[in-house]
């Protein structure tokens, strides 16, 4: 917490504006657009995956459609395809940024075209805050006219040629929840392009109620609004917003510093044009062996570090759908290790982490 969240909290209860609706909630809003670059229309939700969910509908995704989702990302990037019926179809990423490729993405979407069923949508995913090759994806949606969902979970902060991501894809996604760069204990917010797709999602969110002086419904919906308890803290998360990027920043410069001149650890470089948040730090290994060397030897020492995702098309509860896949992301997998990247990590812990690593590489 940064501080000032606490009395947007209190305002809310002085107000008694506890429900999905309020000043917070409109506030919060206002103030993620802002950040944004001010042109986006967000909406408040209770999770980035409600989020995605909502997205997706909101593009025309039914059951039995496809939609394309890189496969190495976090599992909530490929459900919500789930929750809709349709068939996640998984693509592998490239090695410049980890994230999707867009020679596969290609391949993918032509493949599927030629087997009779286009695409309705594909989830991109900008992985551990560096932005996906923005401007390559873009080219493929416009000349396949399949709009892209931005998943942007994990890159609020980041930027390409100084955009905000969240602000590229058909639709933006982000996410608040409790180990984002920024946390609203729970929540996420959909970033559109127009005030129509906005107020759609909110309806939706809000369990479709029709405009009736009764409770009357036409459409499904979902309990996918932000509290105004939750917005408050968010107010109060924005305020600290680019502190924490600066945070994330320093910690993985900091590691570049005394880690960089080994050969045995690669780092995630920014590409030209790319400003990460640095969310989490990641680095590869040259072997699974000595990855987990790593890992376990910071364990022991009560140092908690992760492998990097493990790919959707290797997950048990994906593994029968489509995958375009040249083993990149098993690769990163089975070498990348997540460094502790806390926004409170002191400068002392830093250098006790990069003492343990030295020790066993």
């Amino acid at each position: 917490m940064g501080g000032g969240e606490q009395k947007y909290v209190q305002e809310a209860f002085d107000t008694n504006w506890v429900a999905p609706l309020g000043p917070n909630v409109d506030n919060f809003e206002k103030s993620i657009n802002q950040f944004l670059g001010g042109s986006s229309h967000v909406a408040a939700l209770s999770s980035g995956t409600a989020a995605i969910h909502l997205a997706l509908e909101l593009l025309g995704v039914t059951r039995d459609d496809e939609v394309i989702c890189q496969s190495f990302t976090f599992s909530a990037s490929a459900n919500p395809i789930m929750y809709l019926g349709a068939t996640p179809i998984l693509v592998d990423s490239e090695k410049d940024t980890w994230n999707i490729s867009p020679k596969l993405l290609e391949g993918a979407i032509e493949d599927r075209i030629a087997k009779g069923k286009k695409p309705k949508a594909i989830v991109a995913v900008h992985l551990y805050g560096m932005p996906y090759k923005v401007r390559e994806i873009a080219q493929i949606s416009e000349k396949y006219g399949i709009p892209v969902v931005e998943d942007s979970a994990e890159a609020l902060g980041s930027r390409f040629e100084n955009q905000k991501c969240g602000t590229f894809g058909a639709i933006g996604i982000l996410s608040f929840n409790g180990n984002k760069i920024i946390t609203t204990s729970g929540g996420g917010a959909l970033i559109a392009k127009d005030e129509a797709t906005k107020n759609r999602a909110v309806f939706l969110a809000t369990q479709a109620r029709d405009d009736a002086p009764h409770y009357q419904h036409s459409s499904v919906g979902y309990n996918y609004r932000m509290s105004n308890i939750l917005a408050g803290i968010g107010r109060g998360q924005m305020e600290v917003l680019q502190d924490r990027v600066d945070q994330r920043r320093f910690n993985y410069s900091f590691y570049k510093k005394h880690l960089g001149h080994l050969p045995q650890i690669e780092f995630l470089e920014e590409q030209d044009g790319y400003y990460s948040n640095r969310w989490l730090t990641c680095v590869l290994m040259p072997s699974f062996a000595i990855r987990e060397k790593i890992r376990l030897a910071l364990l022991e020492e009560n140092v908690e570090s992760r492998p990097l995702w493990k790919p959707m098309h290797l997950q048990p509860v994906f593994a029968e759908f489509p995958n375009y896949s040249d083993g990149t992301s098993e690769d990163l997998f089975n070498r990348g290790l997540c460094l502790p990247s806390g926004s409170n990590l002191s400068e002392k812990d830093l250098g006790r982490i990069v003492a343990l690593i030295l020790t066993k590489i």
